[in-house]
């Protein structure tokens, strides 16, 4: 116990001070957690007991599933359900045989070829959901699509998993997962009949409500890893069943510290298990799948989006999330390497393969719109492909404006309403299908996208354009946008927004008019109330039931959760 105690004060000590040199880089921060965690083990052993971390790390992956379930919409899901699961399915398939193939062809036998073959075909969904919920890219439509898919990856990872595991047949596998969806539409059936009243109860304490949600989480984890299924399943699970529960915000605020802490214990750990030994005679063969996850995997991912309807600048996102091999491939390889079916060379290859591609993907994704404006003429090609475009990748109307907002919803709310009693022309962007859905039926002029995206800019007429807002925090894409404003029409009016103090004045120097800090407004704004609030208690009052009316109307953009 205490060796465990010394090696994860060791782990989290080193890996607070990589995060720290990333940030003080600007570098993704699950490369530096991954190269610490190379340093600490194989190359200076001074964490020797690499599963301790890994056990514990799995609790990170449980953690950060059972709050993406927590915030999961699955009515948003259902819009993108086709590309998630028939063009999902067909991505995965794909990538197996191509891993299959290359493995026979690189001198691999047929056994060990299979295990190559899945690993190859499932993303990491714990890389993917931290770098789009640090992008704040889980509502987008690309973000969307990839979270249907990832869902989709993991039952088809556990259904690998279980069939490779099988001893009894394929009648005692059909048996295994016939129980365990009785079993998760059993839990859907108990959470709506037990847990309203009991959360009730347990919602008096903030500490009972989180010792309860904890315990739930748990409860379903070691339910699932008893039927033979991953304990990441049933902890989302249970998350999609307590976010139906009014309570769920108060849990994800508990829970997401603890999410974070672990998080980092996993991929540190990672990095721990990785081994050089027999790596020389397998260069080729890592630097070929490398390749393939890296590249033909997300190209594979477009072209499939291509076909199900979506644009290219959807498809490359997507394609660009699903570009490394999952953690579920260390699981698939421990199992292979206990009951002989792997060497300890094609198990430390594997190993390998996933931390290079999860660090390789970690900058792809960092570098997205880069990348996406590097090779956005070569992505012409698929969209040649496409049988149709959706409703959403187009412009819902066509109309003369001398106003663009980017951004409606939030912060944008309140400017479009102002701008609208001002009698402006007004035309709105935003990457929100609900929100591009609520103003089509309103009427108003509104394109579906991202302002980073060039045929975006095209359709703008920015040359006819008196006043640009911004209030997407989006520094790099802010920046496009001033530049591109400023070389059509220098007299235009531009306001953007920023978090950081240090990029907006990066954007005034750009040619910004004014540069909205929302957490500094916010402050100035409860001053000037606290200032009337002193002289006329009913000003308060006032406030608050216009800002409760605001609320209610603010909440028509999107459906009601569940």
């Amino acid at each position: 116990m205490q060796n465990l105690l010394v090696d994860m004060s060791i782990v989290i000590i080193v890996a607070t001070i990589g995060g720290l040199i990333a940030k003080l880089f600007k570098q993704p921060l699950i490369p530096a957690y991954i190269i610490m965690g190379v340093l600490l083990g194989p190359l200076l052993g001074l964490v020797k007991d690499a599963s301790n971390m890994m056990m514990l790390s799995e609790i990170g992956v449980a953690f950060l599933l059972f709050i993406v379930g927590l915030e999961l919409d699955l009515h948003k899901l259902k819009d993108v359900g086709d590309v998630a699961t028939i063009g999902g399915a067909v991505q995965a398939v794909l990538m197996f045989g191509i891993g299959y193939g290359a493995a026979l062809l690189l001198g691999f036998s047929t056994l060990p070829a299979l295990y190559f073959g899945l690993v190859m075909s499932f993303s990491s969904t714990m890389v993917v959901i931290k770098m789009l919920g640090d992008r704040h890219e889980l509502d987008t439509l690309h973000g969307r699509i990839v979270i249907g898919i990832l869902l989709l990856q993991d039952i088809l990872a556990i259904v690998a998993l279980s069939m490779l595991q099988a001893t009894d047949g394929l009648g005692s596998l059909l048996v295994s997962f016939a129980i365990g969806v009785a079993i998760i539409v059993a839990s859907f059936f108990l959470g709506k009949a037990l847990f309203p009243p009991l959360f009730r109860h347990a919602a008096k304490s903030l500490e009972l409500l989180f010792l309860l949600a904890v315990s739930v989480c748990f409860f379903f984890a070691l339910l699932f890893a008893q039927l033979g299924f991953s304990i990441a399943i049933g902890a989302f699970i249970a998350g999609v069943i307590l976010g139906n529960l009014p309570y769920s915000t108060e849990i994800i605020g508990r829970v997401r510290p603890l999410k974070d802490f672990f998080t980092v214990l996993f991929f540190t750990s990672i990095g721990l298990q990785v081994s050089f030994d027999g790596m020389s005679s397998m260069v080729a063969a890592f630097v070929v799948f490398f390749l393939l996850t890296v590249l033909v995997s997300p190209l594979l991912m477009i072209a499939v989006c291509s076909l199900f309807g979506y644009k290219k600048r959807t498809t490359f996102l997507a394609g660009i999330n699903l570009s490394q091999i999952s953690e579920f491939a260390l699981i698939l390889a421990t199992a292979g390497l206990a009951a002989g079916q792997l060497s300890q060379q094609a198990f430390s290859l594997i190993l390998f393969l996933t931390v290079a591609t999860i660090a390789a993907s970690s900058y792809l994704i960092k570098y997205e719109q880069q990348l996406y404006r590097l090779f956005s003429p070569v992505l012409e090609v698929f969209e040649r492909f496409s049988p149709m475009n959706r409703e959403l990748e187009n412009m819902s109307e066509e109309s003369t404006h001398d106003t663009i907002l980017v951004g409606y919803d939030r912060t944008g709310y309140s400017i479009f309403h102002a701008l609208r009693r001002l009698k402006r022309d007004i035309v709105v962007v935003d990457f929100d299908p609900d929100v591009i859905r609520h103003l089509m039926e309103r009427n108003v002029p509104c394109i579906y996208g991202d302002i980073g995206d060039p045929e975006v800019l095209e359709k703008l007429k920015l040359h006819q354009v008196k006043l640009v807002i911004s209030t997407i925090p989006n520094h790099q894409e802010n920046l496009l946008l001033i530049r591109r404003v400023r070389a059509e029409h220098t007299r235009t009016a531009i306001i953007v927004t920023s978090y950081q103090p240090d990029e907006a004045l990066e954007l005034y120097d750009a040619g910004a008019d004014y540069v909205v800090i929302p957490h500094f407004l916010g402050g100035e704004r409860v001053s000037v109330m606290l200032e009337d609030v002193t002289t006329n208690l009913d000003t308060l009052l006032t406030a608050k039931i216009e800002h409760i009316k605001e609320l209610r109307m603010r909440e028509e953009i999107r459906p009601k959760r569940r």
